[in-house]
Protein backbone atom coordinates (compact mmCIF):
# COMPACT_ATOMS: atom_id res chain seq x y z
CA UNK A 1 0.00 0.00 0.00
CA UNK A 2 1.22 3.30 -1.08
CA UNK A 3 0.96 6.65 0.62
CA UNK A 4 -1.57 7.63 -1.35
CA UNK A 5 -3.87 4.57 -0.85
CA UNK A 6 -3.46 5.02 3.24
CA UNK A 7 -4.85 8.46 3.04
CA UNK A 8 -8.19 6.91 1.39
CA UNK A 9 -10.85 5.97 3.67
CA UNK A 10 -14.24 4.13 2.91
CA UNK A 11 -15.29 3.58 -0.77
CA UNK A 12 -12.25 5.02 -2.28
CA UNK A 13 -9.96 2.97 0.13
CA UNK A 14 -12.07 0.17 -1.20
CA UNK A 15 -11.14 1.03 -5.22
CA UNK A 16 -7.85 1.66 -4.61
CA UNK A 17 -6.89 -1.97 -2.25
CA UNK A 18 -9.17 -4.10 -5.20
CA UNK A 19 -6.89 -1.80 -8.20
CA UNK A 20 -3.60 -2.78 -6.23
CA UNK A 21 -4.12 -6.13 -5.98
CA UNK A 22 -4.76 -6.57 -9.96
CA UNK A 23 -1.85 -4.54 -10.59
CA UNK A 24 0.61 -6.13 -8.23
CA UNK A 25 -0.49 -9.75 -10.11
CA UNK A 26 0.03 -7.95 -13.24
CA UNK A 27 3.64 -6.51 -12.44
CA UNK A 28 4.31 -10.12 -10.38
CA UNK A 29 3.96 -12.03 -13.74
CA UNK A 30 7.10 -10.21 -15.55
CA UNK A 31 9.31 -10.37 -12.07
CA UNK A 32 12.45 -11.99 -12.97
CA UNK A 33 12.44 -11.83 -17.24
CA UNK A 34 14.65 -10.86 -19.00
CA UNK A 35 13.65 -8.05 -21.82
CA UNK A 36 13.68 -10.81 -24.96
CA UNK A 37 11.10 -12.94 -22.71
CA UNK A 38 8.98 -10.02 -21.67
CA UNK A 39 8.81 -9.10 -25.63
CA UNK A 40 8.00 -12.70 -26.33
CA UNK A 41 4.57 -14.15 -27.47
CA UNK A 42 4.10 -17.80 -25.98
CA UNK A 43 0.52 -18.53 -26.80
CA UNK A 44 -1.38 -18.49 -30.32
CA UNK A 45 -2.38 -14.43 -29.03
CA UNK A 46 -0.03 -11.50 -30.56
CA UNK A 47 0.26 -10.44 -26.72
CA UNK A 48 3.60 -10.81 -24.74
CA UNK A 49 4.03 -9.71 -21.34
CA UNK A 50 5.90 -6.23 -21.79
CA UNK A 51 2.91 -5.57 -24.29
CA UNK A 52 0.34 -5.85 -21.80
CA UNK A 53 2.45 -3.85 -19.32
CA UNK A 54 2.51 -1.23 -21.88
CA UNK A 55 -1.59 -1.52 -22.47
CA UNK A 56 -2.40 -1.47 -19.23
CA UNK A 57 -0.68 1.72 -18.88
CA UNK A 58 -1.83 3.61 -21.56
CA UNK A 59 -5.53 2.31 -21.02
CA UNK A 60 -5.58 4.05 -17.49
CA UNK A 61 -3.65 6.78 -17.90
CA UNK A 62 -6.33 7.16 -20.84
CA UNK A 63 -8.96 6.67 -18.32
CA UNK A 64 -8.15 8.38 -15.70
CA UNK A 65 -7.91 11.20 -18.41
CA UNK A 66 -11.37 10.59 -19.23
CA UNK A 67 -12.41 11.18 -15.55
CA UNK A 68 -10.93 14.89 -15.56
CA UNK A 69 -11.44 16.05 -19.50
CA UNK A 70 -14.16 14.20 -20.85
CA UNK A 71 -14.56 12.34 -24.20
CA UNK A 72 -11.89 14.33 -25.36
CA UNK A 73 -9.18 12.89 -23.53
CA UNK A 74 -10.10 9.61 -25.34
CA UNK A 75 -7.63 9.04 -28.54
CA UNK A 76 -8.80 7.74 -31.87
CA UNK A 77 -5.73 6.62 -33.44
CA UNK A 78 -6.25 3.13 -33.65
CA UNK A 79 -2.74 2.69 -35.38
CA UNK A 80 -1.19 4.32 -32.09
CA UNK A 81 -3.85 2.29 -30.05
CA UNK A 82 -2.53 -1.65 -32.22
CA UNK A 83 0.90 -0.54 -31.01
CA UNK A 84 0.21 0.03 -27.47
CA UNK A 85 0.28 -4.13 -27.43
CA UNK A 86 3.73 -4.68 -28.59
CA UNK A 87 7.06 -4.07 -26.37
CA UNK A 88 8.93 -2.63 -28.81
CA UNK A 89 13.04 -2.47 -29.57
CA UNK A 90 14.43 -0.62 -26.78
CA UNK A 91 11.91 -0.48 -24.46
CA UNK A 92 12.48 -2.20 -21.50
CA UNK A 93 10.95 -4.08 -18.55
CA UNK A 94 12.09 -1.74 -15.75
CA UNK A 95 11.23 1.55 -17.80
CA UNK A 96 7.60 0.31 -18.47
CA UNK A 97 7.24 -1.04 -14.85
CA UNK A 98 8.73 2.51 -14.20
CA UNK A 99 5.92 3.90 -16.21
CA UNK A 100 3.52 1.98 -14.65
CA UNK A 101 4.32 2.87 -11.48
CA UNK A 102 4.03 6.88 -12.62
CA UNK A 103 0.61 6.02 -13.94
CA UNK A 104 -0.72 4.18 -11.06
CA UNK A 105 0.38 6.73 -8.30
CA UNK A 106 -1.51 9.41 -10.59
CA UNK A 107 -4.43 7.50 -10.67
CA UNK A 108 -4.64 6.32 -6.90
CA UNK A 109 -4.19 10.32 -6.28
CA UNK A 110 -7.11 10.86 -8.38
CA UNK A 111 -9.16 8.60 -6.24
CA UNK A 112 -8.40 10.49 -3.28
CA UNK A 113 -8.70 13.81 -4.71
CA UNK A 114 -11.02 13.70 -6.98
CA UNK A 115 -14.29 15.93 -5.06
CA UNK A 116 -16.89 13.87 -6.33
CA UNK A 117 -17.14 10.05 -7.47
CA UNK A 118 -20.61 10.61 -9.51
CA UNK A 119 -18.97 13.40 -11.75
CA UNK A 120 -19.95 12.17 -15.00
CA UNK A 121 -19.07 12.31 -18.74
CA UNK A 122 -20.38 11.02 -21.92
CA UNK A 123 -18.52 7.98 -23.54
CA UNK A 124 -17.14 9.06 -26.81
CA UNK A 125 -18.63 8.21 -29.88
CA UNK A 126 -17.77 3.83 -30.75
CA UNK A 127 -19.34 0.80 -31.89
CA UNK A 128 -19.02 -0.50 -28.24
CA UNK A 129 -20.78 2.21 -25.82
CA UNK A 130 -24.38 2.64 -25.92
CA UNK A 131 -25.56 5.79 -27.69
CA UNK A 132 -25.93 8.55 -25.20
CA UNK A 133 -23.93 6.76 -22.34
CA UNK A 134 -22.70 8.51 -19.64
CA UNK A 135 -19.65 7.23 -16.91
CA UNK A 136 -19.66 8.21 -13.64
CA UNK A 137 -15.56 8.21 -12.32
CA UNK A 138 -16.53 5.46 -9.97
CA UNK A 139 -17.44 3.65 -13.17
CA UNK A 140 -14.73 4.58 -15.10
CA UNK A 141 -12.85 2.97 -11.62
CA UNK A 142 -14.07 -0.15 -11.95
CA UNK A 143 -13.35 -0.40 -15.66
CA UNK A 144 -9.82 0.26 -14.99
CA UNK A 145 -9.83 -2.64 -12.10
CA UNK A 146 -11.69 -4.89 -14.94
CA UNK A 147 -9.22 -4.42 -17.35
CA UNK A 148 -6.20 -5.00 -15.31
CA UNK A 149 -7.82 -8.09 -13.89
CA UNK A 150 -8.82 -9.49 -17.36
CA UNK A 151 -5.38 -8.38 -18.64
CA UNK A 152 -3.12 -10.04 -15.34
CA UNK A 153 -4.89 -13.24 -16.42
CA UNK A 154 -3.65 -12.90 -19.87
CA UNK A 155 -0.15 -12.52 -18.68
CA UNK A 156 -0.70 -15.84 -16.30
CA UNK A 157 -1.33 -17.56 -19.08
CA UNK A 158 1.83 -15.88 -21.03
CA UNK A 159 3.99 -16.62 -18.38
CA UNK A 160 2.89 -20.03 -17.72
CA UNK A 161 3.53 -20.80 -21.33
CA UNK A 162 6.98 -19.38 -21.41
CA UNK A 163 8.46 -20.95 -18.36
CA UNK A 164 5.86 -22.76 -15.92
CA UNK A 165 5.86 -19.59 -13.50
CA UNK A 166 2.65 -18.45 -12.33
CA UNK A 167 1.38 -16.02 -10.65
CA UNK A 168 -0.79 -18.07 -8.10
CA UNK A 169 -0.78 -21.38 -7.24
Amino acid sequence: MNTTQATAAGERADLLASLGERRYFLRYTVRDLTDDQARQRTTASELSLGGLIKHVTATERQWAAFILEGPSAMGADTTEWAGGFTMAEGESVAGLLDEYEKVASRTDELVVTLPDLDAAHPLPEAPWFPPGARWSARRVLLHIIGETAQHAGHADIIRESLDGAKTMG
